[in-house]
């Protein structure tokens, strides 16, 4: 009986250093894939989330002023 038992503590050892082994490993992976994503994003030459975001605004205002300038010019034309 004594045998038996210290076959399953071994065994549950083992199984415990194989999980350790298996995450570190997933770990070193995630960190691996992690760094080559962000070299790939770097490569790409994309723009940051505020340089998008003061373009749009820029196009919106663009957009509003053609609108009002518009607007004015239909007026002056009606005039004439």
């Amino acid at each position: 009986m004594q045998s038996q038992s210290r076959f399953f503590e071994d065994v549950a050892k083992l199984g415990n250093s194989a999980f350790s082994t298996l995450s570190g490993v997933k770990e070193e992976i995630e960190a691996r894939v992690r760094d080559q994503m962000e070299r790939v994003l770097r490569d790409m030459n994309l723009v940051s989330r505020e340089e998008f975001e003061a373009v749009r605004a820029m196009a919106e205002k663009a957009r509003l002023e053609n609108e009002a300038l518009e607007k004015r010019l239909a007026k002056l034309e009606e005039n004439l």
